[in-house]
């Protein structure tokens, strides 16, 4: 419940300052006569959205295990780091195309819009506010072990990277005058293309996860050595792993002395549970199947 509650404190920190930003932006836009505001003050609205999802999904997430559901919950944070990856990509192709529209319009010997210094004030101010957002969701991200508040974390960073495309078209504008009002549209497609690596990043993991992904090579490998590394344990093998939201499970088969009583093997094996559990968290679901080891071997 600690580790919801947390969750839920980062999340809504979060969302406070995304509902600021989109008020600000979209008012300093207005005012300012920038396009680029408008729509970086739109990147905020998806981030206000996502906020939203892991209020939502979090929830799910952390409910116990009942009939319908034997491992848990966990997946729910999961689904709700895939729908922010897919919010971050739409966002993403948003902001390219809009960028490629204005440089065509541009090239065809179009006058872009000259913004005033308050969007550009505005977006020095937003690139500040997220990227501190950003640095206190990923710590905390880091320390709850929450998939979706990394996932949340990388969009904050991406606001923050919209936001410095914005600043320096706008700034440029300023400066150069309607010649350079380009660099807005140019900056923007640079920005987009940052929060694409994300969005295929964090899509991969949520898709992969969805799917029974395979916990990674150098986890499965560190399992076996610490299974090995049990006395009286031989061969483990048939290793299937697996991540359910923020913790693993874990299923395998061990060889043990044939002639070793029930409550012996039992022991061994509750050994092995704990020694899984100690190094990857209490939560974590391990299965051990024991078979007798044949003389011969």
């Amino acid at each position: 419940m600690k580790r919801e509650r947390d969750i839920y404190k980062v999340t809504i920190v979060g969302s406070i300052v995304n509902l600021i930003l989109v008020i600000c932006k979209f008012l300093a836009g207005m005012v300012g006569n920038s396009a680029a505001m408008i729509a970086d003050a739109v990147h905020s609205v998806s981030d206000f959205a996502t906020d939203m999802v892991v209020l939502m999904f979090v929830r799910i997430s952390h409910k116990p295990k009942d009939k319908t559901h034997d491992y848990g919950h966990g997946k729910y944070e999961t689904l709700a780091t895939t729908l922010i990856g897919v919010a971050l990509f739409a966002v993403a192709v948003g902001i390219i195309a809009e960028g490629a529209e204005k440089i065509y319009f541009w090239a065809q010997g179009g006058v872009l819009a000259r913004p005033g210094g308050i969007a550009f004030g505005m977006a020095v101010v937003s690139i500040l506010l997220k990227e501190i957002i950003y640095q206190y969701t990923h710590h905390k991200a880091k320390q709850l072990d929450s998939h979706a508040l990394e996932a949340n974390a990388w969009h904050h960073r991406s606001d923050a990277f919209s936001s410095i495309g914005t600043a320096v078209g706008i700034g440029g504008a300023l400066i150069g005058g309607e010649r350079w009002t380009v660099l807005d549209p140019i900056a923007s497609l640079v920005v987009g293309a940052l929060i694409v690596k994300v969005a295929v990043h964090l899509l991969k993991n949520g898709v992969g996860e969805l799917m029974e992904q395979s916990l990674p090579e150098e986890v499965e490998n560190e399992i076996l050595t610490m299974v090995n590394s049990v006395s009286g344990v031989f061969e483990p093998h048939d290793l299937r792993t697996r991540c359910i939201g923020n913790h693993y499970a874990i299923e395998m088969h061990i060889l043990m002395n044939g002639d070793m009583s029930l409550k012996e093997a039992h022991d061994k094996a509750s050994e092995i549970e704990q020694l899984l559990k100690n190094r990857y968290g209490q939560a974590t679901h391990v299965a051990v199947h024991v078979e007798p080891l044949e003389e011969t071997e």
